[in-house]
Order: structure tokens, then sequence, then C-alpha cells
């Protein structure tokens, strides 16, 4: 068979562009696959932001809140007292619309937790190693949940991995960011992940950014055993160890909790530490407190774990509520009255408002009694955990619905 010679300088051309267009797509191809591969060999810990962790932990997203106005925006009125009250967890499941709450505190709340880490740095963030993978899971469930809900204020593209916040103004690349760094620029509320040592069988505290602790140091929790970190619950040993040590083996995925802590502070210190001189303040009465300066703390938490790494995450969010402003909520004055008053003292001790009874329980009392005669509560109710728990009758009508 002759040889084939092309003649025409035109088509040797064409076929010149063709072979090097061919060439260009092979090597293309063979650029990504070998990217790829390197990606999936250093570092297994990559986490697709095109995976939908929600759809996968069978939890829904949350509603879209499209005409959301954060400037407007309340929290929601915890109030998780119970009476009678027994020692246990008061678990309950999780509201997941409202996983992560945003309201009008958030700059601030922001910018003091911001501070707070560049004073007090692995008391405030740290990531033990193993712990990278859930980490970057977190992030990217926390991402969807905030486009998802506040969608005029948060955007995400899966395909190149940027992330916008609009109400600060700022980007980030979530192929390159710090996970836990980007959860303290931006969600003003404490992620605490534990992981299960398959050596122990139990979960050990692995990587949190927390800048809510009041009396503690969370450099002295970091790695521990969820037994010993609790060790300092009053009747945790005896009453809640066994029971939840069981409830976190067996935690589904798709089945998160949420339940409420409480204490009374003057003031709104939002992170204290015992070596801190404020805090020595928990320690003794102040003749001159003002009731005024009182406020009630609610810590809401929320408890998932998490669909991919199986790592479990406590989630905190503190509010603060001036004392006063209880008055003008039905029964809430008298049940937390009765809570206080039956009290043990080492739940007083933990607890850590034995200061400010002083000022506290006259004032709750004053108030109960207005509302009797004011109509507010009718007169000689039977104290007892509210149908309404964790929130009082009427709560929805001081909410801006606007939001909804």
């Amino acid at each position: 068979m002759p040889d084939i010679v092309v003649s025409s300088p035109s088509l040797r051309g064409y076929m010149a562009a063709d072979v090097l267009w061919a060439l260009i797509i092979i090597l293309t191809a063979l650029f990504t696959f070998s990217w790829m591969q390197t990606v999936k060999k250093s570092d297994p810990d990559k986490r697709s932001p095109t995976i939908d962790y929600f759809e996968l932990s069978g939890v829904p997203l949350p509603k879209s809140l499209p005409n959301f106005d954060l400037a407007k925006a309340k929290p929601r009125p915890y109030r998780p007292f119970r009476w009678p009250f027994h020692q246990t967890m008061s678990l309950s499941s999780l509201e997941s619309d409202w996983w992560i709450e945003l309201e009008s505190t958030y700059h601030y709340r922001v910018n003091q937790r911001k501070e707070l880490y560049a004073k007090h740095r692995d008391a405030i963030l740290f990531c033990l190693p193993g712990a990278e993978a859930a980490c970057r899971e977190l992030m990217f469930m926390v991402v969807q949940f905030l486009c998802a809900r506040y969608p005029t204020h948060f955007f995400f593209n899966p395909l190149s991995g940027m992330f916008r916040n609009d109400i600060l103004g700022s980007t980030y690349d979530t192929n390159t960011v710090e996970s836990l760094h980007f959860l303290l620029d931006n969600v003003p509320e404490d992620f605490l992940i534990v992981l299960k040592d398959e050596a122990t069988g139990f979960y050990h505290l692995k990587a949190a950014v927390s800048a809510s602790a009041i009396g503690f140091s969370l450099k002295e929790k970091r790695g521990k055993p969820l037994h010993e970190i609790h060790d300092p619950v009053p009747d945790y040993a005896e009453k809640l160890k066994p029971s939840m040590d069981r409830f976190f083996n067996r935690m589904p995925i798709d089945k998160p909790i949420q339940r409420g802590s409480w204490s009374f502070e003057a003031g709104q210190p939002l992170y204290l530490m015992a070596d801190d001189p404020a805090f020595a303040l928990h320690k003794r009465m102040d003749p001159n407190l003002d009731i005024d300066e009182v406020c009630l703390r609610v810590d809401w938490q929320t408890l998932r774990r998490l669909p991919e790494s199986k790592a479990i995450v406590f989630h905190f969010k503190a509010f603060f509520t001036p004392v006063i402003q209880l008055k003008d909520e039905p029964y809430v004055p008298a049940l937390i009255s009765k809570v206080l008053k039956g009290a043990k003292e080492n739940i007083k001790a933990y607890k850590g408002w034995s200061h400010l009874e002083h000022k506290l329980l006259p004032a709750l009392d004053a108030y109960a009694e207005d509302q009797v005669d004011r109509g507010l509560v009718p007169e000689g109710w039977e104290v007892r955990t509210l149908d309404e728990h964790p929130f009082y009758p009427g709560w929805k009508s001081k909410w801006d619905w606007d939001s909804e």
C-alpha cells in the first residue's frame, strides 16, 4: 500500500491542530486523575462540599427565612425550669430549624469571641490529631444550614468551595480554611467534638471552639473521656453516668436532641475562668448589688452525631435575660423561685448563684405576687413544669414572627 503524503499546507495545519488539541485533552485528563489520586492519598480527611450532609443524616434542612432581619431578631425565651425537679439530662428532640440561631447580638458576640480567642488561644480552640475529618464535616454541615436558613445573608458555591458572609462582608475558601477558625469567625456559638476511643470504649473530647465557659478552662478538659469531664456535675456519677455512657454509644444519626441549663449572673459574663478576679465575686454576697444587674443565663444545648465521621457534636449558645424582664412572663417568677428554694446545697454550689439569692429570691417572689394581682396568673395555682416548656404561655406574642 503506498504511503499517504499530505501535500496541502492547510491540511497539514488542520491535522497538527487536531493532534495538539487531543494531546491537551489527554494531558488534562491525566493531570486531573493524578491530582485526585494525590488528594485522596495525601489528605484522607477532605470532605467534598457537594455532599448533602442533611440528606445523609436523615435530618431535614431548616425552613428558609428569606425575609430574616438580623437587626430585629430576638432570641427565643428559653426557660428550662422544671418542678418537681429531678436530676436528669431532660432531653427532647431537636427542633431542627433552630440548630443555629442568629439574632441581633450577632456582630457583638462574634467580635467578643474572637477577642477571647486572641487572649486565651488553646483554651478556646483546639483540634487534636484524628479529629480533623470530623471538624471539616461539621464545618460543611454548618455552611449548608446557614445558607438554607438565611439565604439572603450566606452564600456557598459547592464547585469552587467559596463561602460568602454578607453580614460581615467576608469570604472564605472552604478548601483551605481551618474548619474551627471558620466556625469562630462566622458562628457565635460553641461546638465541641467527641470521638470514641476504641481501646477504652469511651468518648473523648477531641476538638472544640468554645468561648462561653464559666469557672473552668477547656484546656483542662481536652482529650479526656466524658465521664471525667462531667465529674463536677452534682450526682453525675451516681445518677447519670451509667445511662449516659449507654446513650452515647447508641445515639443514632437521625435523632439529634436538645436541652437547656441555667444559672444566674451579676452582669453578662460570657467567659470567666476560676482564676479570674471577677470569679471571686461568686463566693460572697454583695449587699449593694442592684437587682437590675442580675441576669438569667440559659445555655441552650444540642447534641447530634455526624453522619460520616460518627463523631458526636455538643453545641451550646448562651442567652442572657435581665431578671427584671421576668416579671412580665406569666408563671415564670414563681416557678424559678420554687426551684431555687428547693435546690440541694450541691446544686446551689454548682450553679453558682447562692451569692445572688439575697436579691434574687425577694424579687422573684414580688414579681409572682404582682402577676396574681394583675391577673396574669390565677391565685393559688400549683407551681409545676409549664405545658409550654421550655417556654411560657404567650411567649410567641413577643416574638418577631415577621422574620418567618
